[in-house]
């Protein structure tokens, strides 16, 4: 990540420390942030943890989450996918979550012990070294993060080594209409806003299969801007994979 999409959420962090409802600001107000969620009854997360979203969808509505799973959520921010990962995959499930700023994992801290949940682990570090071992995950979920890397082969490489054998992805993500140059992209927002980074549709099919995973499908939800979308992508690995590579090491936070 670049400094300044670092200091572009740190200050998101600040914001939704402090109680105010933050969202991704100057593009998609409508489709990024906590609107995603409207089907989140009382009770199912803290109310600062909805707030907080800065997502451009609902990866745990998508990715079909199974009791007793182990769930990774790259970029996991403020918690509230955390939140409702745990809650689907039950007390025998586990999930972990990613983040590479330490104010956006105290405040995923403060949600998830106000939601009083015990299978959430967090973890500090970057989306393109994931520090778990190979072949651990079940599921890997995303909102809105993905775009935001310079080296989105190495993530997707980083995703399927750390997916078992038959293990799924299901993420959200801005991503852009074939007709759109990178200049284009970056004619319409900037790199931490999610729009400068975004992948065309064919981009992220050819990444997704450059790092081996199969059945991907990228499904756009809501235009964001002119030839740019919220995007829903599903992908596996499959069954017979073979391992892709050891654990990589990590600096480690656990709530």
């Amino acid at each position: 990540m670049t400094q300044s999409v670092q200091e572009y959420y740190r200050e998101k962090a600040a914001v939704a420390t402090s109680g105010a409802a933050c969202c991704a600001g100057d593009v998609g107000d409508t489709v990024f942030g906590s609107t995603a969620y409207g089907l989140i009854g009382p009770g199912d997360a803290p109310d600062t943890a909805l707030l907080s979203s800065l997502g451009c969808g609902n990866p745990t509505a998508v990715a079909e989450l199974r009791e007793g799973e182990t769930v990774l959520d790259l970029g996991s921010g403020g918690g509230l996918d955390l939140i409702l990962s745990a809650r689907r995959v039950g007390p025998d499930g586990q999930v972990f979550g990613l983040d590479f700023l330490e104010e956006m994992l105290a405040l995923a801290r403060r949600n998830i012990a106000d939601a009083e949940i015990d299978n959430i682990v967090l973890l500090k570090g970057v989306i393109e070294a994931i520090p778990l071992p190979a072949d651990t995950v079940d599921v890997v979920i995303s909102n809105c993060v993905i775009n935001l890397s310079q080296d989105k082969p190495a993530v997707f490489g980083e995703i399927a080594r750390v997916l078992s054998p038959g293990g799924r992805v299901g993420i959200t993500d801005v991503v852009a209409e074939d007709r759109l140059t990178p200049q284009d992209r970056a004619e319409r927002g900037g790199w931490a806003e999610c729009v400068a980074g975004a992948l065309s549709i064919s981009e992220y099919r050819q990444v997704i299969a450059d790092a081996g995973l199969i059945d991907a499908e990228v499904t756009f939800i809501q235009e964001a801007a002119d030839g740019l979308h919220s995007a829903i992508i599903r992908a596996s690995k499959p069954v017979d994979a073979a391992t892709r590579g050891d654990s990589v090491p990590s600096e480690q936070a656990c709530c």
